[in-house]
């Protein structure tokens, strides 16, 4: 009799530590991260160069945006973007005179495919009180990318270096909202068009004398691949 009620404790803190540790695995696995994010966005663009040397927004473009992120952690992101959309310029708006009295306008449709850092000023994210997580914060991204464009019947291509910040609001667990400002500098002078590429006679350089552009994108995305973080606190 004896050793029966012995097999019987044993087989019910056999039980008990099962259960705990069933237990204990959900508590880990509710802490729940995501290890990606895709998404896309739509915005106005601006461009700075030989037909408007001042005035970033003076004619206003497009872009729509796709995007793919690999979260590394609440405060740092890697992500891959493409870009399309336009750029005009007219030189004729500016006070600056080209030889000959010269006027000069484009349109241009670009196409980017670049890869950028994020840095987080706070732990993004929702969850866990312990890890100090915000619905929301301002970052600020660089990164390379690669431009190619036409105008007028040219096309062309450049490496571009995009700086900019940012701002994050997480209106759900998975879901993000985003604006990004990014200026971008193309180690090109011909973004603007083969008439534009050379007007004042001054030969361009790799670092100087170059086009520049910038996207102002709203965008939208969703994180998934759940990462489980093992964790035994309690909150």
């Amino acid at each position: 009799m004896k050793e029966k009620r012995d097999r019987l404790k044993r087989r019910a803190a056999t039980a008990l530590l099962a259960a705990a540790s069933i237990s204990v695995t959900q508590q880990a696995c509710a802490q729940e991260d995501y290890r990606f994010d895709i998404g896309g966005g739509f915005g106005m663009t601006g461009y700075l160069g030989d037909a408007n040397t001042a005035n970033l927004f003076q004619n206003p473009g497009w872009d729509a945006e796709l995007l793919f992120r690999y979260i590394v952690n609440p405060r740092i992101n890697l992500k891959t973007n493409f870009y399309v959309g336009g750029l005009r310029g007219d030189s004729s708006q500016m006070e600056n005179v080209f030889p000959d009295n010269g006027n000069f306008s484009f349109s241009t449709t670009f196409y980017e495919l670049g890869e950028m850092f994020e840095f987080h000023f706070f732990n993004y994210g929702m969850g866990e009180t312990y890890r100090k997580l915000k619905r929301w914060t301002p970052y600020i991204t660089a990164g390379v990318s690669v431009t190619a464009w036409s105008v007028d019947s040219e096309t062309g291509a450049a490496f571009t270096i995009p700086l900019g910040i940012g701002f994050k609001y997480k209106p759900a667990r998975r879901w993000n909202l985003g604006l990004e400002f990014l200026m971008k500098k193309t180690f090109s002078d011909k973004l603007d068009g083969p008439a534009l590429s050379d007007p004042l006679g001054i030969r361009s350089e790799f670092m100087k004398n170059t086009d520049w552009y910038s996207t102002l994108t709203l965008t939208i995305s969703y994180e998934f691949s759940k990462r489980c973080a093992v964790c035994h606190y309690k909150d």
